[in-house]
């Protein structure tokens, strides 16, 4: 063997082993990061399962809501308002029951009339929730069920009752609605607060005959109205013409009667001064000459009125030499008496 020989063997072997050696160095690392990569998959998956079972076991239950619980596949208890501890794995909540008040509005379901009028009737009924434990367990589907018992209810009431009382009726059937629906529903712990009839649709030829003596009616109405007012513009007319008759009357009466008042209110001071005059006169003590030429300008003034006696005094010729005498005075004022 020659020498280059053994040394291409040699160095063959030499790769061979090298290459073996690296590659059990490769899957050490490999392994190694392997395991470190489960075991951080697990951690995670243990961290996720106690977070599940976490959620699982504690629950809150909000305000105006009740959970119902069961325990390996049976109803255990109801929980309420607050925070709970279930059994993981063993306890469960089968249903969120809310209570608060809650409104279904229906569709439209046809019915007929005792007079057999067909009509499309809608209603909306109000209920709550008072056991949850019978509306999970009592029937399948409880608001379908209330659905149903509503159309049927409906139908029974409405065929006893003709066109014009269903028209004018709505306060009672939903009374009786209200009554029947709130008994029935009962054991699928359902209280039915109040039922409302929204829409009665009658037939299109009823509709248009109804809108016929509606309008009629409206008319008559309005008819009426119109001879009310002319009524009550003629009466009204007729009491502000007695009125005005009634004020004027009065005006001229209390006219006459200040008048008449005025006149006479004139006399007395008239003769209230005629009394102080004379009062004067009396006083200051006059002549008998001065009172009978007094007496002859009163003469004087009758003479000259519109009266048709005068009465002359029997001592008319003394009444004259007075007369001359108190002349006579006066043209001499400084002759001694």
């Amino acid at each position: 063997m020659s020498i280059e020989s053994i040394h291409d063997e040699i160095v063959s072997n030499v790769r061979e082993n090298l290459h073996y050696l690296d590659v059990s160095i490769f899957n050490h690392i490999l392994s190694g990061r392997r395991t470190k990569m489960l075991g951080f998959i697990l951690m995670i998956l243990l961290i996720a399962i106690v977070v599940i079972l976490i959620f699982s076991t504690v629950k809150i239950v909000p305000q105006s809501y009740a959970y119902v619980v069961e325990r390996i596949g049976a109803y255990d208890r109801t929980l309420n308002v607050g925070l709970h501890i279930l059994i993981p794995l063993i306890d469960r909540v089968s249903n969120r029951v809310s209570l608060k008040e809650q409104v279904m509005d229906f569709a439209p379901q046809p019915v007929i009339t005792k007079d057999n009028v067909t009509m499309q009737i809608d209603t909306v009924v109000y209920f709550s929730i008072t056991d949850p434990k019978l509306f999970t367990y009592g029937v399948v589907r409880p608001i379908n069920a209330i659905e149903t018992l509503t159309a049927t209810t409906l139908r029974n009431i409405i065929g006893e009752l003709e066109l014009d009382d269903t028209l004018t009726s709505r306060d009672i059937i939903n009374s009786k609605m209200r009554s029947i629906l709130d008994d029935a529903t009962d054991p699928w712990g359902i209280k039915v607060t109040r039922v409302e009839v929204k829409n009665i649709l009658p037939p299109k030829d009823i509709q248009e005959a109804m809108e016929k003596q509606m309008r009629a009616e409206r008319e008559r109405r309005e008819s009426i109205l119109v001879a009310e007012g002319k009524k009550q513009a003629a009466i009204l007319n007729a009491e502000g013409d007695k009125e005005s008759l009634v004020l004027r009357a009065t005006a001229e009466k209390e006219a006459q009667i200040a008048k008449a008042e005025g006149q006479a209110e004139a006399l007395r001071l008239v003769y209230e001064a005629q009394a102080k005059a004379i009062q004067y006169i009396n006083e200051a003590n006059p002549e008998s000459a001065y009172i009978q030429l007094e007496g002859l300008k009163a003469l004087k003034n009758l003479a000259d009125g519109q009266a048709t006696k005068i009465i002359v005094p029997n001592d008319l010729a003394g009444l004259a030499g007075t007369l001359t005498t108190l002349s006579e005075s006066l043209k001499d004022p400084k002759k001694p008496e």
